[in-house]
């Protein structure tokens, strides 16, 4: 016996020798689970399952083994020899993996400000883009649409407006693959009607498809991309197959739609007593309102089935949508179908390939509803100001014809006109990664976006002034965008301590082509052949052009995680991004991040304290930037006399007929955004009240426009940083709380809201106009101002303070000169809303279901151009009608309209957006279906606001030399008031 046995003896003392235990870890249909977390109860012994969910790990006799599994409840079980441990699946644990950059990561561990959401949680009402499913779920996220027309565009800002150039869209990035913000499909020319904007370029992907939607707001979680995450990041993940048995969906709805809000214009007797002018009644009582406005009907099919394997799992689904617009003749129509699998290879499943694929048809069928210009041709500005004592048709059945003051039957209007836009969209990926050892994964992300468009818009041959011989326009678009990633990521857990670094190189190529033609005085020559289906066979061929570009960018990132004790948190992240759109002097550009985290719900001091569950406070700094400019604007153009365009040199000898019209600047560089973040999640006694409170600073630096550079002639322009800085901060916030939680009644319910402080500072030039205006005399006017000490697109205006005895305009003389001019102009306040929130609440009783959404804003205002334009005073003078607004107010119909705050209107609302009640049908007795599902959706349903407009959360596209409107409402396309009847089938 050895001494160290004798002293054992002869003290007394029992040996305790580890035994070595063998086991498995599955789920509850015995598939297996790996990366379990095994630990021996009362120590640091640890170890975690393989591939096939086996493990293996000396623990003393009699000991207690725990385990552990994101998305299952922990099991405490005694040690044996051999054991199988089935795990149970923990719904509410299943909430704390979210998908972040460039893969997932446990809530716990999260630094920034990130917010998921699941299909739960956005599947009320027609929804047609993804970023509608956003609206009024995830604080400090606005989403404002462009108009109401089916596929029309959407404006997504995430914490405020942070450039002076059009564009604050954040960065999506579906299963992957960041997508470009371009345009895919062309915009609409003018034919006589003004021209329109482009279709919403994330109308291709089939809503039902998305398993959840991720969204990076703070610099901490979105500067692993760098360049393009200055607006935010949007990350959208679509659905994969689950364990269990095969799944098959099935679900049907049909809406019906009509306008949510008529405007209030004179009635045909109100119109006879208004007017002073006998010749003004033409007899008729229409309202022009419901001429074009009809009660559309919505019809969508979506089918899809999914499976889990052993080693893999798939997912397919097909579906048809086909929303008709409220105005006639608008509609939208989409055919989608995708294919996700995913696979494993080799030993313990050391080789992964996924695939995701998606492939789309859209058809977009528009009004003459411009963005620009004027009235001529737009439909709704002519629908608001038609005289209601006129009529529709004649005596002979055919349309009248007002085509007096550029004033035109709008139905007429909608029988001539057709603009159609087609397009096929191709979304893929194909994703590897290997397990090199165990914790070192290397894995390799190829994806492919390609899209053809082609728009083709008429009017046909007419008896207006509006190309009475006809015009037809085609424009065409492709767009190509390759990617290819290599990245490596290390994981190591080491007692108290967790390590995962990623590091990587991303590839990624943008090409772009189009062409144009147009063809004029396109009248039927007795052919029977409707110049629309084939505009070739008469007319007169013009505007023949073509464009076709690309660029590229190339970046490295690397990012690493470091917690210990599931304490303290730490994370950093690098990204140097290198693109061909700027100059050769700044071809890369740096945008490091940094956050910590404690989670101080785990401190010992707080181990009594059983209502916490959850205390983390975050902190993160970080930059972010924005290469959302022109191509090739770092490089000179030169014009040639007599020439429509212009020409791009490296060099060129100025000759007789050449000009300069744009200077290099390669020195051209990246627009940083600086952004730091304060937050506190929190959950208490068992989730009956959880939440989250972030404060957040952004700051706007180097901001890219195009200025004027007069070295070479007055007509010149150069691109460049300037100085000046634009600031946005506030405070979010969203409290939920699960009410009650019963086996019958449950009941959910949470609060979101955020607050905005928007200002320019330090901006080196006077001032920066923008926001075109429309109307009769308001030619080369804007509405927008950027100035220091003011908040971005500011409203720039005269200020109305009333009427004289006689009914005529009063304004402000701001100089004292005694003349009113444009010299009178004040800066008031600005179109964003200084508080936005949403209220969302779910409740299920039995098997009855019913949940609802509101939405909101307050603080913000609109112009009401469409009041300025189609409803003005002003038309009681020229056979038009005007808003009974106006009208009472005691204005003289021969007032000239002057664009000033009588046209400014606060745009505060609260909005019940959807409510939605199912019921669920039990299936027992019926061992083919797992359940059924039918419900009733309102979406839309009541607005209350003091705005006299159709909508008061509208933002037209109104912008001015590239720089962004903010907050006009322009005759826009009204939104609807939809009521759905739906059924989900799963088998």
């Amino acid at each position: 016996m050895t001494p160290l046995g004798s002293l054992r003896t002869a003290l007394n003392v029992k040996t305790v020798l580890p035994i070595p235990i063998k086991g498995q870890v599955v789920d509850e249909q015995g598939l297996p689970l790996p990366g379990a977390t095994i630990v021996e109860v009362g120590t640091q012994n640890t170890t975690v399952t393989d591939m096939d969910g086996r493990f293996q790990l000396n623990a003393a006799e009699g000991s207690m083994i725990e385990i552990y599994f994101m998305g299952y409840k922990k099991q405490i079980v005694p040690a044996s020899a051999s054991m199988t441990v089935k795990m149970q699946s923990d719904a509410e644990s299943l909430d704390e993996v979210l998908v972040v950059a460039y893969g997932k990561q446990s809530k716990a561990d999260v630094t920034g400000a990130v917010t998921q959401l699941n299909a739960e949680q956005f599947k009320q009402g027609v929804n047609i883009s993804v970023d509608n499913l956003l609206q009024g779920k995830v604080a400090g996220v606005r989403i404002v649409p462009t108009s109401g027309e089916p596929g029309a565009g959407v404006n997504v800002s995430i914490r405020g407006v942070g450039s002076i150039r059009s564009g604050s869209t954040p960065l999506f990035v579906v299963d992957g693959v960041p997508l470009s913000n371009d345009d895919v499909s062309p915009g609409g020319s003018n034919v006589g009607f003004g021209a329109s904007a482009p279709k919403n370029p994330l109308n291709f992907l089939n809503t039902s498809d998305i398993e959840s939607i991720t969204v990076l707001k703070d610099a901490s979680a979105s500067a692993i991309y760098g360049a393009r995450g200055s607006n935010g990041v949007v990350i959208v993940t679509t659905k994969k197959g689950n364990k269990g048995q095969a799944s098959f969906n099935f679900d049907s709805y049909l809406g019906f739609s009509k306008v949510a809000n008529k405007l209030d214009v004179l009635s045909a007797s109100k119109y006879r007593t208004a007017i002073s002018d006998p010749l003004f009644d033409h007899g008729g009582n229409t309202d022009w309102q419901d001429v074009i406005y009809r009660e559309a009907v919505t019809r969508n099919n979506s089918l899809s089935f999914a499976k889990a394997t052993e080693t893999g799992n798939y997912y397919v689904s097909l579906s048809q949508m086909d929303q008709d617009g409220i105005i006639n003749k608008s509609s939208f129509k989409r055919t989608s179908g995708r294919i996700n699998a995913e696979e494993s290879f080799l030993d313990n499943k050391r080789l992964k390939l996924k695939m995701n694929l998606t492939a789309s048809e859209t058809e977009d069928n528009g009004v003459p509803t411009s963005d620009d210009g004027g009235s001529n041709g737009q439909l709704i500005v002519h629908t608001l100001m038609a005289n209601p004592t006129r009529s529709v048709f004649d005596e002979n059945g055919e349309y009248t014809n007002f085509n007096m003051n550029a004033h035109y039957n709008p139905a007429y209007l909608l029988s001539i006109y057709e603009d159609q836009t087609r397009t096929l969209r191709v979304l893929g990926n194909l994703e590897a990664s290997f397990r090199i050892i165990d914790g070192l994964e290397y894995r390799m992300n190829v994806g492919v976006d390609r899209s053809i468009a082609e728009r083709n818009t008429t009017i046909y041959p007419n008896i207006t002034d509006l190309n009475p011989n006809g015009r037809y326009v085609q424009n065409n678009i492709e767009s190509k965008n390759s990617l290819i990633e290599h990245y490596l990521t290390y994981n190591l857990e080491a007692n108290k301590h967790k390590v995962e670094i990623l590091g990587g190189f991303s590839y990624q190529k943008f090409e772009r082509s189009g062409n144009s033609f147009s063809i004029d005085q396109i009248a039927d020559q007795g052919t029977g052949v409707s110049p629309g289906n084939n505009p070739g066979f008469a007319g007169v061929q013009s505007g023949v052009s073509g464009f076709s570009q690309e660029n590229e960018l190339q970046s490295y990132f690397g990012r690493a995680n470091y917690s210990y004790d599931s304490k303290y948190l730490l994370t950093a992240s690098l990204r140097a991004d290198g693109s061909t759109r700027f100059g050769e002097n700044n071809k890369y550009g740096y945008f490091p991040s940094f956050a910590v985290g404690w989670n101080i719900a785990k401190e010992n001091f707080l181990a009594e304290a059983t209502a916490i569950n959850e205390l983390k406070l975050r902190g993160s700094w970080g930059q972010t930037g924005n290469q959302e400019v022109q191509n090739k604007i770092t490089q000179a153009a030169y014009a040639l006399s007599g020439a429509d365009g212009y020409y791009l040199y490296d060099d060129l000898e100025l000759v007789n007929g050449i000009s300069v019209a744009r200077t290099p600047n390669p020195d051209l560089k990246w627009e940083v955004v600086t952004q730091y973040n304060i937050g506190l999640d929190f959950s208490f006694w068992n989730d009956k009240l959880y939440g989250s409170v972030d404060y957040y600073n952004k700051t706007t630096t180097d901001a890219i426009l195009n200025t004027p550079a007069p070295v070479l002639s007055p007509t010149t322009t150069v691109w460049g940083n300037i100085d000046g800085k634009i600031v946005n901060k506030g405070i979010e916030f969203m409290i939920g709380s699960k009410i009650v939680d019963t086996d019958d009644f449950t009941w959910s319910m949470d609060v979101n809201g955020a607050t905005l402080n928007n200002k320019i500072e330090d901006l080196p030039v006077s001032e920066i106009l923008s926001g075109t205006i429309s109307g009769p005399g308001q030619s080369g006017v804007l509405a927008n101002i950027y100035k220091s000490g003011y908040e971005a697109g500011s409203f720039y205006l005269l200020e109305h303070i009333g009427f004289d005895e006689e009914g005529a305009d009063i304004y402000r003389d701001t100089n004292g000169d005694g003349i009113i001019s444009g010299d009178d102009r004040q800066i008031f306040e600005g179109a964003l809303p200084n508080f936005t929130y949403g209220l969302n609440s779910m409740m299920r009783y039995k098997n009855f279901d019913f949940s609802f959404s509101i939405i909101g804003q307050s603080g913000g205002y609109l112009l009401n151009n469409t009041g300025l334009n189609a409803l003005n005073i002003n038309n009681l003078a020229s056979d038009r009608n005007v808003a009974e607004g106006y009208y009472n107010s005691g204005a003289n119909s021969s007032n000239a309209p002057q664009i000033s705050t009588l046209y400014m209107e606060k745009s505060d609302f609260l909005r019940l957006n959807t409510a939605r009640l199912g019921y669920t049908f039990k299936t027992d007795k019926l061992k083919w279906m797992q359940s059924l599902n039918l419900y009733v959706t309102g979406q839309n349903l009541f607005t209350i606001t003091d705005y006299t407009g159709y909508d008061p959360l509208i933002n037209s596209p109104k912008s001015s030399g590239g720089n962004q409107s903010v907050g006009i409402d322009y005759a826009s396309y009204p939104t609807a008031r939809t009521f759905i009847l739906g059924a989900t089938l799963k088998l």
